[in-house]
């Protein structure tokens, strides 16, 4: 049973052949780099997930049956800590992939995932991604190179978060926001309430308002309700420029 499934008021049609993924290029593209065998192959069942804004499609313990590629939109994926806070993993976007952390080795799901705005998924079934990496040196070459990098990469942002000050780590957050979503009309391009940059950044709401009021005084960020936008990025970046700044894209 996908983990969707518990959530009702999710869509899941059959796969058309008119989407993005089958016009796309990009070149760090896992999935539409084999196309052939994941997406144009008739024998290899797959579906596409719609989502509303808001709505959850991988419950956090469900159990694993797949992972799931973004198409188009955005999605936020966490995981619960301590006392039943939500932690923010990270912001997902067009061609990447969820809930490939616990392919082939857990049992359950160790994350949760929610469409911050309309989204439409692949769904791949573990038992199909099985039999095409059984199938498909080139894939599973490329799977295993997928997975070094993402270890690496976890482990590299886990190494600089615990040595940042609260300051750095908000800092932190408002630059993966701009890498990743960049600007509109002179604000970052995905809105979050305090709570939720808090949720990312490891700290409390209280500090983060702190700190951006900080950063305000310092004409360093502008705010509009929700809407933060970076004033002078370069400065940002010289803050925490030792701790690598760019290693979480």
């Amino acid at each position: 049973m996908v983990a969707i499934q518990m959530n009702k008021n999710a869509v899941t049609n059959t796969l058309n052949q008119n989407g993005l993924c089958e016009t796309c290029n990009r070149k760090n593209c896992l999935i539409t780099n084999h196309k052939k065998n994941l997406l144009e192959n008739d024998s290899f069942k797959k579906t596409i997930i719609k989502c509303k804004k808001g709505q959850q499609f991988i419950i956090e313990g469900a159990p694993v049956n797949g992972l799931f590629f973004i198409k188009t939109g955005t999605v936020k994926v966490f995981r619960t800590g301590i006392n039943g806070r939500e932690q923010i993993v990270r912001f997902a976007i067009d061609c990447e992939i969820i809930g490939h952390r616990g392919f082939g080795t857990q049992e359950y799901y160790s994350i949760g995932a929610i469409a911050l705005k309309d989204t439409e998924l692949y769904y791949f079934s573990k038992e199909q991604l099985q039999k095409v990496l059984l199938e498909n040196p080139k894939f599973a070459y490329d799977m295993m190179l997928f997975y070094a990098n993402e270890l690496n990469r976890s482990e590299n942002k886990v190494k600089s978060i615990s040595q940042m000050t609260v300051r750095e780590r908000v800092i932190d957050t408002l630059l993966y926001i701009h890498r990743k979503f960049g600007d509109l009309r002179g604000f970052l391009n995905l809105p979050l309430s305090r709570k939720e940059y808090a949720d990312y950044a490891g700290t409390t709401e209280e500090q983060v308002i702190r700190v951006f009021s900080t950063l305000k005084k310092e004409n360093l960020i502008l705010a509009k309700g929700k809407k933060i936008g970076i004033i002078n990025v370069e400065n940002l970046k010289s803050e925490i420029s030792e701790h690598n700044y760019f290693l979480d894209s």
